[in-house]
């Protein structure tokens, strides 16, 4: 069993951009074929580039704000409570397109 605290986790930058910042709350390696379970925060007018995983799942839990996400060209306009599954292979990208509020995305990936 572990208890983590997300109080006790550092930020990090986004291997994407290093602007956006995230929490690593479960790790890769951890558990088995979870790549990382993490927290990010984009802020008004932060976009997170176009990038693919060839061999993974992405899922985003959109816990506050709302945000474009865009994959093989689609537009998504996402709010609080939506969730989004990137297959693998899928070009996709975050936006945060709002003037004020933060768009905060818990996610994590499953490697295939």
């Amino acid at each position: 069993m572990n208890l983590i605290h997300l109080s006790d986790i550092l930020e990090t930058g986004v291997s994407h951009d290093p602007n956006i910042r995230k929490k690593v709350i479960i790790k890769n390696g951890r558990i088995p074929k979870l790549t990382n379970f993490s927290q990010s925060v984009i802020k008004p007018g932060q976009f997170c580039p176009a990038h693919v995983h060839p061999d993974m799942w992405e899922v985003y839990l959109v816990q506050y704000g709302e945000g474009t996400i865009t994959i093989e060209g689609n537009d998504l306009e996402v709010k609080q409570g939506d969730c989004v599954i990137v297959d693998p292979g899928e070009k996709h990208s975050m936006q945060n397109r709002g003037k004020t509020d933060d768009l905060h995305l818990t996610y994590f990936g499953i490697e295939q």
